[in-house]
Formats: structure tokens, sequence, C-alpha cells
């Protein structure tokens, strides 16, 4: 009963409102993407279109730039192993048995160390596994030459036994620098020390 006279009311309320209409977005004009004939961008914008996607995989800078990478990082990779070998018990111990060698000596002369300001040492370097077989290049004030060096271990708590040592000279003669009757000069050097557990290994 009370509310039948309000009843016209609400009807006028309702009539007076305003119909709504669908709401359309604003679209704004994107400004085309920078290509690669324009210079520097010096500002940031949010209306700059994205640039296309590149159609094929091999116009990718990723792919493009893979080879130099792999290129790289084994290079990285080698020049760090080689580093530690150099830097080894085992290669100095050789050095300075070649040092003062006399056969070594004589065909060297003084002053000998590596062949060049970078030294490369080639072969295997495991002393864990009880495996060492490397070469690299010497020089002395008379000549150069390569040395090898072979050395084994036959059980995990025996010590290393020297198999090779020799030099190898530029005209090809091969100098056996461990004599038959003279006793093995690495018998109590640090190979058989335990001091480095480490594998390296190279071509």
């Amino acid at each position: 009963m009370f509310l039948r006279p309000l009843r016209p009311f609400w009807q006028r309320s309702l009539r007076s409102l305003p119909l709504q209409r669908p709401h359309h977005p604003q679209r704004r004009t994107l400004i085309p993407a920078p290509t690669s004939q324009t210079g520097p961008l010096m500002s940031r914008r949010s209306d700059r279109a994205l640039p296309s996607p590149p159609t094929s995989i091999w116009q990718s800078k990723f792919v493009r730039t893979l080879p130099l990478f792999l290129v790289i990082l084994v290079g990285s990779t080698a020049a760090i192993f080689n580093y530690q070998k150099c830097n080894s018990s085992v290669v100095n111990s050789t050095l300075y048995a070649l040092r003062t060698n006399a056969v070594a000596r004589r065909e060297l002369g003084d002053e000998v160390y590596f062949g060049s300001k970078v030294p490369w040492v080639w072969g295997t370097l495991n002393q864990l596994h009880g495996h060492i077989d490397i070469r690299f290049t010497v020089k002395g004030t008379l000549s150069h030459g390569e040395m090898r060096f072979r050395a084994e271990r036959r059980s995990r708590m025996g010590f290393f036994e020297t198999l090779e040592w020799s030099l190898k000279m530029p005209d090809g003669r091969v100098i056996p620098l461990l004599q038959a009757d003279a006793p093995d000069p690495f018998a109590r050097s640090e190979l058989n020390s335990g001091a480095e557990l480490s594998s390296y290994e190279s071509a």
C-alpha cells in the first residue's frame, strides 16, 4: 500500500537516466619501427611499433655469432688446461732434470727452458690414474728440440716408472736421456709425492 504512490517516481527516475552506449577504445597511430637505415633513437616512446621478427633462423644474430662463441669457448678451455699443465710438478721436474743432464746440456747448451714464449704441452698428464705421456719444445744457448717424457704407475699405491725420456733434435735424431745403467732421475721427484692428483688431457 505504501509503495504504490512511489512507483511513478521510480519510473520517472529510470527514464531520466541516460542510456549507456558501447565503449569503443581509441586507437592510436603507431610510429613505424626502426630499420637498419634508421639512425640512433634519442627518445623512448610507447607508441613505437615493434620490429618484425626475422623470417629465417639464419638471419638471427645469435645463430650467426654461435660459431664464434664456440671457437672462443674451446680455445679458452684448451688454454686453461695448458696453463695448468705448464705449471704442474711433472713439467717442472722434467725441465730441472733436463738442465742437469750432461747429454742434454751438450746438445742444447745452458739456460734450458721452454722453446717459445707461449709454451704448449702436448699429450696426457694424468697423475690420478697413473699415466703420463707429454712432449713440448725446449731450447738452450746452442740448439733447440722436443722433449718427450712417458711414465706409468702400474699399481694404485705404487710409484711412477719412467718408460721414456728422450730429446728429438731438429735434424731428426732422437737422443735417449734415460740411461740403462743409471738410476731413474725421477724416482724421488715430485712425480711420486702425490702432491697433484689431477687429470689434464689434450690431443
